[in-house]
C-alpha cells in the first residue's frame, strides 16, 4: 500500500505536464495581449476597454483549469481566492475603463498586488513540484508593480502602456516555470 506522501507525490507528479502545458499557454497569452495592447495605443478605445477586461478573465480561466488539474496535489485555496480577485479585477476594470485610465491602473494596481501575493504562495505550496521559483519571483514582482501602478494612476497624464510590459514580463515567467517543470524538483 502507497504512503499518503508518496501518493501525494504521484499525484503532483501527473499534474506536471497538465501545468507546464498552461504555463505555455499562459505565455503566449501574455505576449500575444501585450502585443495587442501596445498596438491599441494609449487611450481607452473599446478595443482597449476589451483587452484591460480580457486579461483578468483569462486568469480567471486559467485558475479554473489550473485547479481542475491540480484537484489532487494542489493548493486549490489559493487558486479559489485567485478565480475571486481576478473575477472582481475584470469587472472592476470594466467599470473603471469608462472612468479614465487613472482608474484603470488603479484596480489594475490593486489586482496585481492582492494576485501577486496569491501567486507568491501557491508558488510556495508548489515548491515540491518543481519550477515554482519563477512563480514565487514573479508574485513579488506583481506586487511591487501594482503599487508601481496605482502610484503612476497619480501623474498627470497616466498611461496604459505599462500595463504591456507588466503582461510580457509575467509571460516570461511562466514560460521559465513551464520549462522548469520538467526538471527534477530538486534543481528547480
Amino acid at each position: 500500500m502507497a504512503s499518503p506522501a508518496s501518493t501525494a507525490s504521484a499525484e503532483s507528479v501527473g499534474a506536471t505536464p497538465a501545468l507546464r502545458r498552461l504555463y505555455v499557454i499562459r505565455f503566449v497569452f501574455a505576449v500575444a495581449w501585450a502585443a495587442l495592447l501596445l498596438v491599441s495605443g494609449s487611450g481607452l478605445t473599446a478595443g482597449a476597454r476589451l483587452l484591460l477586461f480580457l486579461y483578468p478573465a483569462f486568469d480567471v480561466a486559467a485558475a479554473v483549469v489550473d485547479a481542475r488539474s491540480a484537484r489532487a496535489a494542489g493548493p486549490l485555496k489559493g487558486l479559489y481566492a485567485n478565480m475571486a480577485v481576478s473575477v472582481l479585477a475584470a469587472v472592476g476594470v470594466a467599470v473603471a475603463g469608462t472612468s479614465g485610465v487613472a482608474d484603470v491602473l488603479r484596480v489594475w494596481g490593486a489586482w496585481a498586488v492582492v494576485s501577486g501575493l496569491i501567486q507568491l504562495l501557491v508558488g510556495v505550496a508548489r515548491r515540491p513540484m518543481g519550477g515554482q521559483w519563477a512563480m514565487i519571483l514573479s508574485g513579488g514582482i506583481s506586487v511591487l508593480a501594482g503599487a508601481s501602478f496605482i502610484r503612476s494612476a497619480a501623474q498627470d497624464d497616466p498611461s496604459l502602456t505599462a500595463l504591456a510590459g507588466y503582461a510580457a514580463f509575467g509571460g516570461i515567467f511562466f514560460l521559465v516555470s513551464a520549462v522548469r517543470l520538467s526538471r527534477p524538483a530538486s534543481r528547480s
